[in-house]
């Protein structure tokens, strides 16, 4: 008898040895999951992603900021072209930069919460506990969750997610379509909580002049001596010093009190910042005035509609119509007489998608002028209908129209138009314009991200 008490004791004794050095099983890491995801308050990760939804595998480095409450900053880089695309969220709304475009389109929008990132914490954590049939593994090092990949893209079914035992930092992300083929691969090389950033971290204003910068230094980066301002905090004049909330933001906000910058008029001509748009308009920002936006806009889209009105046979005829008309002159006439090859078309290197939807065929390439762009338009036709605009834009315009951020992996669209759809995206110094009345949200996504492979002209 008192060798089984003994023998009780010991394995008491062993289990509570092992419970002390961390061993866990899946229920306690997703609890402890889900109280460090309720106390998050900041944290800064970089490493690199790289996707396989091309030929060639892309690389690309990440950087992601988090401040509570709603403060975002998203840095792709493309070292090999040295091409960056910055997403922000602020009080201010939601920005996708391209500082080399000096282009900048704002959302109002709940993002990231209506569309998680597959290199956002919270993204991953609610992943874990969102999903009841999670497969759980662990080794000396990392605890691995195996569970379904809940993304803005269909094609994505299933991912791997390794977190460090010690403090739950995400070390790497593997996420795979329905053969199980991996897709898209995050390796963080660096992951730290708690981080301090500077009060205008999370402006437009500061993260587009600043882009030739590697990154904009957080507080704890500097060494200036001064105190650390972070949401929620006042600065030495008594005026809320949360990130992303500069004086010229809160010159924007007609309602804003306390502010020592004087309130803007909405209603005032001339004005230097666009309007917010209560409506949940992305507005595209660059300088000019938004009438000569909205006709390049219009003329884009009447560019596409040629391919979608009257049948296959009579598509291209009336297309190249209502090109001419939309766009004005088409690169290869003008009055009737042949004007001069185009420079700039014909230095531009054409990119075109290796992905076509089943039974659609490349119907023609033409060369056409977009506002004051030079730009290549190629239309398809079969059992979808669309056109692809790609263009190298000279000129800065501003405009705002209703549309929703769309996630390509390698860069961020903006989706726009109802009946009429187009989805507009930077890649290599291009713009592209992909528009339909027929493609899916799903098809317009894997045609943009197959947008890679150079043709050339």
């Amino acid at each position: 008898m008192r060798k089984v008490a003994w023998i009780l004791a010991m394995v008491m004794c062993v289990s509570v040895f092992l419970a002390a050095c961390g061993t866990k099983d899946a229920s306690g890491v997703v609890k402890d999951l889900e109280g460090k995801a309720k106390k998050l308050d900041s944290y800064q990760g970089s490493g690199t992603m790289k996707l396989y939804t091309g030929q060639q595998p892309q690389e690309y480095n990440v950087e992601v900021w988090y401040q509570q409450p709603h403060y975002y900053r998203i840095s792709l880089t493309n070292e090999k072209k040295d091409i960056s695309q910055i997403v922000l969220r602020n009080d201010d709304g939601v920005f996708v930069l391209t500082p080399h475009l000096n282009k900048s389109f704002r959302f109002q929008s709940n993002w990231p919460e209506n569309q998680g990132q597959v290199y956002l914490y919270q993204t991953l954590v609610q992943s874990i506990l969102m999903d009841q049939t999670r497969q759980f593994a662990s080794d000396k090092e990392y605890y691995m969750f195996d569970v379904v990949a809940n993304y803005q893209n269909g094609s994505l079914a299933r991912q791997k997610i390794w977190l460090d035992k010690k403090n739950y930092a995400p070390q790497k992300v593997q996420v795979s379509d329905a053969n199980a083929n991996v897709v898209v691969e995050v390796n963080f090389n660096q992951f730290d909580f708690g981080k301090k950033f500077e009060k205008d971290s999370f402006s437009m204003q500061r993260n587009m002049t600043a882009s030739s910068l590697e990154s904009i230094p957080t507080l704890e980066e500097e060494n200036e001596g001064t105190e650390p301002v972070v949401a929620g905090e006042q600065d030495g004049k008594g005026n809320n010093a949360a990130a992303g909330s500069s004086a010229d933001n809160q010159a924007d906000d007609p309602n804003a009190e306390n502010s020592d910058a004087p309130a803007k008029d909405p209603n005032a001509e001339n004005s230097d910042a666009p309007a917010k748009d209560p409506s949940g308009n992305a507005s595209e920002e660059d300088g000019d005035s938004p009438q000569d936006a909205d006709d390049t806009q219009g003329k884009a889209d009447d560019a596409a509609k040629g391919n979608e009105e009257g049948t296959p046979s009579d598509k291209n005829d009336d297309a190249t119509s209502k090109a001419d008309e939309g766009q004005g002159t088409s690169a290869g006439e003008e009055d009737g007489q042949a004007s001069k090859p185009d420079k700039t078309a014909q230095s531009m290197a054409v990119l075109e998608p290796e992905y076509l939807p089943e039974g659609v065929v490349k119907k023609d390439e033409s060369q056409i002028k977009l506002g004051e762009n030079n730009a290549v338009m190629m239309r398809y036709t079969g059992e979808y209908n669309y056109t692809l605009i790609q263009t190298v834009p000279q000129d800065h315009t501003v405009t705002s129209v209703p549309g929703k951020l769309l996630d390509l992996g390698y860069t961020f669209g903006v989706l726009t138009g109802t009946d009429m759809r187009t989805l507009i995206w930077t890649h290599n110094g291009s713009e592209f314009r992909l528009s339909s009345g027929e493609l899916t949200d799903d098809d317009m996504i894997r045609i943009a991200q197959s947008v890679q492979g150079e043709i050339g002209k």
